[in-house]
């Protein structure tokens, strides 16, 4: 049967429908019940809330206004870098569903759940997934952002990760037959993929990972050569994209020695920000962060970080929503300049989510800081973490309490550049996704009631191709409001950067 599709408003504010066993955190009450009764549970939801009618897009009453929503952002963020956020936000309606993780938040808020929990990503469109270098120094794909982690209905993932393709689709010219399979495929995929990891032992599903090696020889057959030829160039890209290249592009040689150089306004030195004594108290804050920063660090980490000593370090623009939040790249030193540690700090806001989760789906104990909720998401959900993620809270930048997570910048990351695939690519690539946001679910959520929730049939997958496609209609609207108070002068945008 086909989902439906109609766009209603919701009665109230959030709809929240729970099974009788709703758990009250990510993995708290699968913990001690028998494989019969996680797979009642799952049934219990599945008449709950059955899986056709998550098609149904519900908006809130009285839906905020997007431009107001994005001025609102605006308020808490670097002013100078505000125009840039906007002028990225408008290259199309893909970019400004990236950017617009909060409205979707607020959207999702409104509909009704199954009462199924995991620790959710967040964010979960096409270009939040990629490469990155595991500690073992193996090329591993997985969720790569986790600013908005938090506990919650396992089904908003899915549904971001879907509406994204139809939206990056139709921004590539697929036909609404062609957006429709790669939908209907990814999301067979995590179905498929749930069931699976539902019937494994628990540090199975713990253990497993997409190893980017074993994954290229699985889809040897599936692609063509020219698409073989462009995996490879990629996967070349990502090896080669760690704090050796970083160094060789972000650094220049001056009289003070290795400094890293501006590219403004996207990288910029701390002394090109400001003058003489605000340079040295907000580097002097940054090296007190870094010290206590340390301390989350576990004891063989804080050794090998010992190692280096700080050098220079930049104001830097990253990624498409996060423009005009703080952020700052470390140049850190080991043995001489050819030794060099790039560490990305990145403030890190209230999850836009966690207003709107049921409270039967909240974590029961919130974190110290939303550092710490970056890192702890992040941890959970991906395979293996950079050896450097940490956090930490800061007093005194900017006047300002502020929390941040500490990365390493670059550390052989790489990711699709999603506005060129074609529509066979980009089923092969959700379908990639699809299995990472399902082991990741499965790691920190029911996985057997899950499993049992979406069955074996395409009930789920086919209202998720309604859905996304309901909410790209919504997303095309709320773009075009956008770009609107951009052309009247309400919003101010630079473009180009």
């Amino acid at each position: 049967m086909t989902a439906r599709s109609t766009i209603v408003e919701a009665p109230t504010a959030t709809i929240v429908r729970t099974a009788a066993h709703a758990n009250g955190g990510p993995m708290s009450a699968a913990r001690h019940l028998t494989p019969s009764d996680r797979a009642r549970r799952g049934l219990a939801a599945r008449r709950t809330l059955p899986p056709r009618e998550q098609g149904e897009l519900v908006l809130p009453p009285n839906r905020p206004d997007p431009v107001s929503l994005i001025e609102e952002q605006a308020r808490s963020r670097i002013p100078e870098l505000v125009p840039v956020r906007h002028g990225r936000m408008m290259l199309s309606p893909f970019t400004f569903f990236r950017g617009n993780a909060r409205g979707m938040a607020i959207d999702l808020g409104a509909g009704p759940v199954s009462g199924l929990g995991a620790q959710l990503c967040g964010d979960a469109h096409l270009s939040n997934f990629g490469l990155f270098g595991s500690p073992e120094r193996r090329l591993l794909f997985d969720i790569n952002d986790f600013d908005e982690t938090t506990a919650g209905p396992w089904e908003w993932d899915v549904k971001r990760l879907a509406a994204s393709l139809s939206v990056a689709g139709r921004g590539n010219g697929f036909s609404r037959k062609e957006r429709r399979k790669c939908v209907l495929e990814t999301v067979r995929r995590y179905r498929d993929a749930s069931a699976e990891f539902g019937t494994m032992r628990t540090l199975d599903v713990w253990y497993a990972r997409a190893d980017i090696e074993e994954v290229q020889e699985a889809l040897q057959n599936k692609m063509s050569s020219s698409r073989r030829k462009n995996v490879d160039q990629a996967l070349l890209k990502a090896r080669g994209s760690g704090n050796l290249k970083a160094y060789s592009k972000l650094t220049e040689l001056t009289d003070d020695g290795v400094r890293i150089k501006a590219d403004p306004p996207l990288l910029v030195p701390i002394g090109d920000i400001l003058p003489d004594a605000g340079r040295e108290e907000l580097e002097t804050g940054i090296k007190e962060l870094l010290t206590l920063y340390r301390r989350t660090l576990s004891n063989e980490r804080r050794a090998l970080f010992d190692e280096f000593e700080f050098v220079d370090m930049a104001r830097k623009v990253v990624g498409v929503g996060s423009v005009g939040t703080r952020c700052w790249i470390v140049l850190l030193r080991g043995r001489d300049d050819g030794d060099p540690l790039f560490l990305q700090v990145k403030e890190a806001g209230r999850s836009v989510l966690r207003r709107h989760v049921p409270m039967a789906l909240r974590q029961r104990s919130a974190p110290r800081n939303e550092g710490e909720r970056v890192v702890v998401g992040q941890r959970l959900m991906q395979a293996a973490s950079d050896i450097f993620l940490g956090w930490q809270r800061v007093e005194g930048i900017d006047g300002q309490v502020r929390d941040f997570y500490v990365r390493q910048l670059r550390d052989m990351k790489g990711s699709a550049v999603v506005e060129k695939q074609d529509p066979r690519g980009m089923t092969m690539y959700g379908q990639l996704c699809g299995w990472t946001l399902a082991r990741a679910h499965a790691r920190t959520g029911d996985r057997i009631a899950l499993a049992t929730y979406l069955n074996s049939d395409d009930a789920f997958p086919e209202a998720m191709v309604e859905y996304a496609e309901a909410y790209a209609d919504q997303n095309e609207r709320d773009y075009q409001a956008f770009v609107d108070a951009i052309n009247s002068g309400r919003l101010q945008a630079e473009s180009g950067l």
